[in-house]
């Protein structure tokens, strides 16, 4: 089904949510969320139950004040008159004002929870809408009312009179009909079978809603796929609170139709740091895994979700992610976490992004040790990963072991180093010492071409170690290839040295 209504995002944190924390928000902070809340552009805040204490009675008539013109602002009261006059009186001065009741029409709830019989109930849903209706309409010209069939999702076996009930409901009032997962129990399909045949049979100028628990992992799905059924508003908690495993995730819906192609009528470039906010005051830490939020909803440790990951990171949709990150206003980039599943593009991209050149190549040279140390430790920490690096490409072992390098005279240079422990001892000469030690190991008997020189500038802070510059050195392969030695050293004679020295243990290494 198309559904070419705009969605209408109902949010539910500071009632639901905030019913279900272990420290309840008192009003300075309600008033923070709600403040974020207009800042995402919600339509519709359901502030509290005022009838439950006079602290939220006051807290939602409050908020109501200071709520925009244009922003619904809703309270719940049970299907009794105490509760809906309170309800009326909270939040009558607000520009969009709404009465949200509600009442269960499941046959197990009626016969085990209420105890009434199926018409008495139906009776008492219709008159409390009545009411309800005639109070919020004499207080305020714009006032509305919203009606839950509390357990909707168990009334699979008496849809017909739920739907009966609702037809009555309508016409006492209720301009939204919100259909509540309560709990959670079945597969989404069996849920949005009965969310259409509400939708057929109700007058299209009635909203539908849906309010989802999370109680088996699927609010998410349910309440995406049930906009495509013909619900219009969708009830929705910041950070995924609530009851139990929590409310229908607020970022995962607006994100889910976003990508769908649907206009979404929310900033989602605050969502990230109003998940972020509500997760320090509702002291709810953000799973590492979760959605769109998490820690490590960026990360990527598979050496093949790397490689992708890499090559498709400044794109809207990468290889791995399902946005960019700024859509929900992320700063953070792509995580690339080094474990024993990683691979040679890992390395390439925390070694450079840490601030140190590398080739692909050396990538691939270090791979191996790098995963082994892995295997022990699990992740490495990117200290870990550089220490490796200047050990294994700065400091190559092999047959070749320099001893000592002295200037003795103008262009003269002494070269000491073994190879295989066989000690030599030459005098090379050249345009500086690059050319002075390519000499003498020419002399030595071990001839090679240099193809490329350069010094790169290190930030002395980034080493911790002094050091001022690279040398990096290219000499010819055994098989015309560039072979890259590289070396770090305060003194720029002594690691142009050493980075030949490095070069040539990669071509003579056994």
């Amino acid at each position: 089904m198309e559904n070419t209504r705009q969605p209408f995002f109902y949010d539910i944190t500071l009632r639901d949510g905030n019913q279900s924390l272990k420290k309840p928000w008192q009003l300075s902070e309600k008033e923070i969320i709600f403040n974020k809340l207009l800042e995402l552009k919600v339509q519709a805040v359901e502030l509290g139950f005022p009838a439950s204490s006079e602290m939220d009675f006051e807290a939602c008539r409050y908020l109501a004040s200071i709520a925009t013109e244009k922003t619904v602002v809703s309270v719940l009261a049970r299907c009794v008159k105490n509760d809906i006059t309170s309800a009326v009186e909270a939040v009558k001065h607000a520009g969009t004002p709404r009465i949200h009741t509600f009442l269960t029409l499941s046959p197990f709830h009626m016969k085990y929870v209420l105890n009434k019989d199926p018409m008495e109930v139906r009776k008492t849903a219709i008159e409390a809408v009545k009411f309800a209706y005639e109070e919020i309409s004499k207080a305020n010209k714009n006032g509305q009312v919203e009606f839950s069939v509390e357990h909707f999702g168990d009334c699979g076996e008496n849809l017909d009179f739920v739907i009966d009930t609702l037809k009555e409901i309508v016409k006492a009032g209720a301009t939204t009909i919100n259909l509540p997962n309560t709990v959670e129990r079945k597969r989404p399909r069996v849920f949005l079978d009965m969310i259409e045949r509400v939708y057929d049979a109700l007058p299209k100028s009635v909203s539908l809603s849906l309010h989802n628990h999370n109680d088996l992992g699927m609010a998410t799905a349910t309440t995406v796929e049930g906009y495509f059924s013909g619900a219009v508003q969708l009830e929705c908690c910041l950070n995924g609170l609530g009851e139990r495993a929590g409310n229908t995730n607020f970022y995962e819906v607006a994100v889910a139709l976003h990508n769908s192609g649907v206009d979404v009528p929310i900033d989602l470039s605050k969502i990230y740091e109003t998940a972020l906010i509500v997760s320090q005051m509702s002291k709810v830490e953000i799973y590492e895994k979760a959605p769109l939020i998490g820690p490590d909803a960026l990360a990527h440790r598979s050496g093949i979700h790397q490689d992708g990951a890499l090559k498709t990171k400044d794109m809207e949709f990468g290889a791995y992610r399902p946005i960019h990150p700024s859509l929900i206003g992320r700063k953070d980039d792509e995580k690339i976490g080094f474990t024993s599943q990683s691979g040679k593009t890992a390395i390439f991209e925390i070694i450079s992004k840490a601030g140190y050149p590398i080739t692909i190549q050396e990538a691939i040279r270090l791979t191996p040790v790098i995963k082994e140390a892995a295997e022990k430790i699990g992740e490495l920490p990117t200290r870990n990963i550089i220490d490796i690096y200047f050990r294994e490409i700065c400091n190559v072992q092999g047959p070749f072991k320099l001893t000592n390098f002295d200037h003795v005279e103008d262009n003269k240079f002494v070269v000491e180093f073994k190879y295989n422990d066989k000690p030599f001892k030459v005098t090379g000469e050249g345009n500086g010492p690059i050319d002075a030690c390519m000499d003498a190991l020419k002399q030595a008997g071990f001839e090679r071409k240099l193809l490329f020189y350069k010094q790169i500038a290190m930030d002395e802070e980034l080493l911790g170690s002094g050091a001022i510059a690279m040398s990096v050195i290219h000499i010819e392969g055994n098989n015309k290839e560039s072979i890259i030695g590289r070396a770090i050293h305060k003194n720029t004679a002594v690691a142009n040295v050493r980075a030949i020295f490095n070069a040539y243990n990669l071509i003579y290494k056994v």
